[in-house]
């Protein structure tokens, strides 16, 4: 995850920011700027060598959509891969689209209203309230 601080961005993030024209909203459907703007890999993770290339990336904001991404992943990752087939299917097009960020608030009301009150183990909720808060609806 790469966030944008004191004048720096990774250039690919940069780039699809530029190439998809998003202002206000990432490709989850939530608020983001320049300075929370970080780079996903959505098909072949970083751990496992994934390139920082558009096909294989999606921009999220950093503090609220990306963390929330990861914490899906590890608790249902069926739903994981249906949210990164949204992204997959809007790098396709080029674009944010209206349809995909639909299905992918779909999901995750699905996930929220599944594990609402899902804990850590130091107690705390997994579901801030941040996380449940998305524009792209």
């Amino acid at each position: 995850m790469e966030i944008y601080i004191g004048g720096y961005m990774k250039a690919i993030t940069r780039l699809m920011i530029e190439e998809y024209n998003l202002k206000n909203i990432d490709m989850m459907g939530y608020e983001f700027n320049r300075n929370n703007a970080s780079f996903h890999h959505l098909i072949i993770p970083r751990r496992k060598g994934g390139k920082e290339i558009i096909s294989n990336g999606a921009v999220l904001n950093g503090k609220t959509s990306h963390p929330y991404l990861h914490i899906v992943e590890s608790i249902d990752y069926d739903r994981f891969l249906a949210i990164t087939s949204e992204m997959i299917d809007e790098n396709v097009m080029g674009r944010l689209d209206k349809g995909c960020l639909e299905r992918i608030d779909d999901i995750l009301n699905g996930f929220e209203r599944e594990y609402c009150g899902l804990r850590s183990k130091k107690g705390k909720c997994l579901i801030k309230d941040e996380f449940t808060r998305r524009i792209g609806k």
